[in-house]
């Protein structure tokens, strides 16, 4: 196994991140250094309305995701979140609650990311909100990270505008074209590994590691 650090970029309300996470998993514990830093693609300027369009496009990604990974894309998330008139396609709130949960534990961020893409996807939550990601953050056992979320301090947002910063210059420099997407960092230049190999099998996804 490879003695590099493998950096996820990814997004909170990316759904493909939310399809590759059985498959981050299996690499959180298999070892390999691995650390979560967001690209913060649907944050600050990359924030949207969700409309209609926009939301029948990701219904029907979602759908081949679901197909690819197994994981679960609910009729609630459906309709209190792609459905639900209004809605922002914003992951600012999440992204910095996820930062929150491993401000001091970085181990926290995978635990924190998970409980908040089950709750959007499979409980059909709101994780646009800061209201709405503390709930999460508390639900998960993570009140600490809540109250840090409601009421951050300079150290929080000093945090969160260098790892946002730091997956956004990577997700530039190695030119990726979306997340997710995996970083190897050794002695060498960081090489990119692409979405493709976190949707294939687990062997091959570590030889991909492993050759980069």
């Amino acid at each position: 196994m490879t003695d590099a650090t493998v950096t996820y970029l990814f997004d909170p309300l990316c759904g493909w991140c939310y399809g590759a996470t059985p498959m981050l998993d299996r690499l959180a514990n298999s070892g390999i250094a691995l650390e979560l830093v967001p690209a913060g693609l649907f944050s600050g300027g990359g924030a949207r309305p969700l409309d209609t369009d926009f939301a029948a496009y990701a219904w029907d990604n979602d759908q081949r995701i679901a197909r690819l990974s197994g994981q679960r894309f609910t009729q609630a998330y459906l309709d209190k979140v792609l459905n639900m008139s209004g809605t922002l396609l914003d992951s600012s709130a999440a992204t910095l609650g996820i930062v929150a949960a491993g401000l001091d534990q970085q181990d926290r961020r995978l635990p924190a990311l998970k409980a908040i893409q089950h709750a959007r996807y499979v409980d059909g939550r709101d994780i646009v909100t800061v209201e709405g990601v503390a709930a999460v953050l508390t639900d998960a056992g993570m009140a600490d990270a809540a109250a840090l979320l409601k009421t951050p301090t300079d150290a929080l947002m000093t945090a969160h505008r260098d790892l946002v910063g730091r997956g956004r210059s990577l997700f530039q420099r190695l030119h990726a074209n979306g997340v997710p997407a995996l970083v190897v960092i050794g002695k060498a230049t960081p090489r990119l590994v692409g979405a493709n190999a976190l949707f294939g099998s687990y062997d091959n996804l570590v030889a991909h590691i492993e050759a980069a």
